[in-house]
């Protein structure tokens, strides 16, 4: 049975459709779950995935076979990363899921470094394009790709650099 005849079977009694240690179960309140059921729920995506599925779709209006096709991402410029990415089965389902009820970009994490003996952060001078552990407690939040690109990624495995996960 789908949950459309299933709703349509309760439908026909309207009011309470059980009795449970002294609580009325409300039609209305059941009814309201089943409708839920047949909703497809967005799933999280990375947002090299999103930027993917939007360029195959609206610029090169492709297929959901073709989009998720190795060798069609290299010809596109795709990232070894992101073609790894997608060989392994379960992001492929994910993929499939995206394309076809669409997704949520997953936020980035977002860290401060700081020096553990010296409490120092990493501050980031947008004026003079620099880098430097601030003496003012100023504290810039970075992504790990926007450390690793700055050759930073090293702070991670440091048993000197405290790292913080922020919001």
């Amino acid at each position: 049975m789908n949950v459309h005849r299933l709703i349509e079977k309760f439908e026909e009694r309207k009011t309470i459709i059980g009795n449970f240690q002294g609580y009325a179960v409300w039609w209305e309140d059941v009814k309201e779950i089943f409708e839920q059921l047949d909703e497809p729920q967005p799933v999280k995506v990375p947002q090299f995935v999103a930027d993917w599925i939007e360029v195959c779709k609206e610029h090169l209006t492709t297929s959901l076979y073709t989009a998720m096709n190795p060798d069609f991402m290299k010809e596109n410029n795709q990232s070894f990363d992101f073609i790894l990415w997608i060989k392994k089965t379960s992001n492929q389902e994910t993929f499939a899921r995206a394309w076809l009820d669409g997704y949520e970009v997953e936020k980035e994490k977002r860290y401060t470094v700081v020096m553990k003996e010296t409490k120092q952060p990493l501050y980031y001078n947008a004026g003079e394009k620099k880098l430097f552990f601030s003496l003012g407690g100023l504290a810039t939040i970075f992504t790990q790709k926007q450390l690793e690109k700055a050759g930073l990624g090293w702070v991670f495995d440091c048993p000197g650099i405290e790292i913080e996960e922020v919001e």
